[in-house]
């Protein structure tokens, strides 16, 4: 902070300039090494949005709007509807390698708080409370970072919340906020009808898909499990359950309606009562916990038994809006295309645009086609997935139940072997699929497909192969693709009972992966 500026006189001007400029200098502390370290202020800007038209800078979604409570003064109240998570955010300066504490006083069931573009590991939290508490978290920026993006959002579906005395308190850049604070903590405000209590998550990152929304980055290389909703002897589980390891998390599987191209969808009531009651609130409460966690919860369509069919424009919009229904209904991120009846790509290409439109920012689209389905371009599949490209996730093929197959040097290679997954996976790469888009799906263990079971070591041997070309198998790429997408397993529940080897093996070598 700088020292008001006079115009002093004779030998009082002297040490008034000297003191000046000694008291420009506070709030500047010498480090060690020479370097100046910049006091702790608050650099949010209308934190208690009791500025001028209380919302600016603040850059808010359409269903948020200032509210003058008589008990509380000035909040931002945000009434989620739809896709949208009536979300707000503001770009704030801050310096390199420091540390910054960031809070909020909130109200309201299921809303988040965080940054992003830290430079570090992004801070969120969470709180689902009906009295006013405090959402607090700290973080340090990157050595190259001098901007930030602070947000706080609710979550559809859910009831309006109110946001205030939002601070970020950490070294100053020169040009503190208007209400700037030398507290790092905000005091719960008082309720009327109920006391504070918190209930706050430090989770990693929270990640609703909405195109008011940020988002979390994606990690580079991602776990797909898919999810059971049908018991049949592998390990029953809730979606808490499933393990942090699987970033994308595939509900499986939606049902067919009597509405051509429709999907719907039901908790089963048979698995409900292995878990001892599982009800859809516990399903989308767990869910939303994911997403807390920076997870993608996606429901698939399709499976050995799916019937559903999208062969006409009509059969194309029943399937978006009625996909879209389930996402609002669920928090489902996206969708999994795991048809093995037949796909139309046309159509069915149509479809996904017009979902992926209706969500915005945030879509999930994955694919789980069989080995047959993407052995040249000219298949339907393959042509489905190079038509959505713009809005594909990954294609984790299904390296299993199918016998020998093709290469992409026209060998014949044997599933469950290292070289039939880089010799599949090479088609795939050359074929015109982003390298991030291409993932090696295999089954968690022998009881979970009829053949082609592969071993988690084989399978990192496979994807440190395709990446950088080291421990390969006789057959080896004539290239390297270092940012291959992933891997995929049938399923979590299967994983589970053979003890964890894709979730643990697999999982941490993928997320080690340069």
């Amino acid at each position: 902070m700088r020292a008001p500026h006079r115009h002093p006189r004779g030998a009082r001007a002297l040490l008034a300039g000297l003191l000046s400029a000694a008291l420009a200098l506070v709030g500047m502390v010498l480090t060690g090494t020479g370097t100046a370290t910049a006091a702790n202020v608050d650099v949010i800007q209308n934190g208690d949005f009791s500025a001028g038209n209380h919302i600016a800078p603040w850059t808010c979604g359409p269903t948020v709007t200032a509210v003058n409570n008589s008990a509380t003064g000035w909040d931002l109240q945000g009434a989620p509807a739809g896709s949208d998570y009536a979300n707000c955010s503001q770009q704030v300066t801050v310096l390199p390698n420091s540390t910054y504490t960031l809070s909020a006083a909130v109200q309201g069931t299921y809303v988040f708080l965080g940054a992003t573009g830290t430079g570090g590991g992004d801070p969120s939290t969470w709180s689902s409370n009906t009295g006013w508490n405090t959402l607090s978290s700290t973080f340090t920026t990157g050595a190259a970072t001098t901007s930030v993006q602070v947000w706080f959002h609710g979550w559809y579906g859910q009831s309006a919340y109110l946001v205030d005395k939002v601070t970020m308190v950490g070294p100053g850049t020169g040009s503190p906020s208007p209400s700037a604070s030398g507290s790092s903590s905000v005091s719960p405000k008082p309720s009327a009808s109920a006391s504070p209590s918190p209930s706050t998550s430090t989770s990693s990152s929270p990640s609703p898909s909405s195109s008011t929304t940020t988002q979390p980055p994606r990690q580079k290389h991602t776990l797909t499990g898919y999810w059971q909703n049908f018991y049949n002897g592998a390990t029953p589980q809730r979606i808490s359950d499933v393990p942090a390891a699987y970033d994308i998390i595939a509900v499986a599987f939606a049902d067919a309606t009597g509405t051509q191209g429709a999907i719907s969808f039901t908790l089963d009531p048979a698995l409900s009562s292995k878990l001892n009651g599982y009800t859809d609130a516990q399903f989308k409460a767990d869910i939303a916990a994911k997403h807390a966690a920076g997870k993608k919860v996606i429901i698939s369509v399709g499976g050995q038994n799916g019937t559903i069919s999208v062969a006409s424009s009509a059969a194309a919009s029943n399937f978006a809006n009625s996909a879209y229904s389930l996402i609002q209904t669920y928090g489902f991120d996206g969708i999994d295309i795991d048809l093995e009846n037949g796909v139309n790509a046309t159509y069915m290409a149509q479809a996904l645009h017009a979902l992926a439109a209706k969500v915005g920012t945030g879509f999930v689209l994955t694919m789980a086609p069989q080995t047959i389905d993407m052995q040249s371009t000219g298949t339907e599949y393959f042509k489905l997935a190079l038509a959505t490209k713009d809005i594909l996730t990954i294609v984790n093929m299904q390296y299993y139940n199918s016998g020998a197959m093709l290469g992409c040097d026209g060998g014949v290679y044997s599933q469950g072997t290292e070289n039939f997954l880089t010799g599949l996976a090479c088609i795939q790469l050359q074929g015109g699929l982003d390298p991030s888009q291409v993932g090696l799906g295999v089954p968690a263990s022998t009881s979970a497909a009829g053949g082609g079971y592969t071993s988690p070591a084989t399978v990192n041997a496979a994807l440190d192969c395709l990446a950088a070309g080291t421990d390969c198998g006789s057959f080896k790429p004539s290239k390297t693709w270092p940012g291959i997408g992933g891997a995929m397993t049938w399923s979590t529940n299967w994983d589970a009972l053979a003890g964890g080897g894709i979730a643990g093996t697999v999982g941490s070598h993928l997320h080690a992966m340069p």
